[in-house]
């Protein structure tokens, strides 16, 4: 059976990057890179559900808001909050994939619509939210699931620590495709070049959580840990 009626029942994994959505990419799952545009990302999920999508997962790195978010921590999201909502993400789904991922931390998550970069706002949001992180996509995720009806779920992993701060240049690096903007990047540098060692901190910390990423991504399997889809994909003839 080829691969496109093998995947008729997809759950969908956003992201931020198209790195991200690589990693998650797989039988059964099928992904978008947001790169932090809401209105896109609004418009890729209505296209796939009305393809024949049936749940959302958001899936990749994020911010540390807690003291033992450190970089490569495996989260797995009880609620999405913001200062207005709040979003339960699927019961049975969270469950199967704290299953598949052994010594995961299970918390809240805070949704934002612009990168949480100084150390100080992220204590802040930490304290307002009591959230172990923050991320710019999964709210989106929530407030779409919510308004049509479907599960959603949340696995994210920690990158930068809330001790660590953003580097200036590391919150220019992202595209609206979800590709990263090297010459923006540099251009940064260029203009301030006493923030590369902060950047260099900030690029091992990512390493460490792509890393944390795939191993989490191979444990979890096909349909990316949605109850039954990968056993749905293993039983077809």
């Amino acid at each position: 059976m080829s691969f496109a009626t093998r995947d008729r029942r997809p759950v969908v994994a956003v992201t931020g990057l198209v790195i991200e959505a690589r990693i998650a990419a797989g039988p059964g799952v099928r992904t978008v890179a947001a790169g932090g545009d809401g209105r896109r990302l609004t418009l890729a999920l209505e296209r796939e559900f009305a393809q024949g999508a049936t749940a959302i997962i958001s899936f990749g790195i994020a911010g540390g808001l807690a003291a033992t978010a450190v970089p490569g921590t495996w989260l797995v999201v009880d609620t999405v909050v913001t200062a207005t909502a709040r979003w339960r993400a699927d019961r049975a789904w969270s469950a199967a994939l704290a299953a598949r991922l052994p010594g995961a931390t299970n918390g809240d998550l805070a949704g934002a619509d612009t990168i949480v970069a100084a150390s100080a706002a992220k204590h802040a949001l930490g304290a307002a939210t009591g959230a172990f992180a923050v991320d710019t996509e999964s709210h989106l995720v929530a407030a779409f699931a919510t308004a049509h009806g479907v599960p959603f779920a949340v696995f994210r992993v920690i990158a930068d620590p809330v001790t660590r701060a953003l580097a200036p240049a590391a919150t220019l690096g992202m595209r609206p495709d979800g590709t990263v903007n090297q010459r923006a990047v540099l251009g940064s540098v260029a203009r301030g070049p006493a923030q590369f060692p902060s950047l260099l901190r900030n690029a091992l910390d990512a390493r460490t959580a792509f890393r944390a990423l795939s191993r989490g991504r191979r444990l979890l399997g096909p349909g990316l840990g949605y109850p039954d889809l990968g056993q749905f994909l293993v039983d077809m003839p």
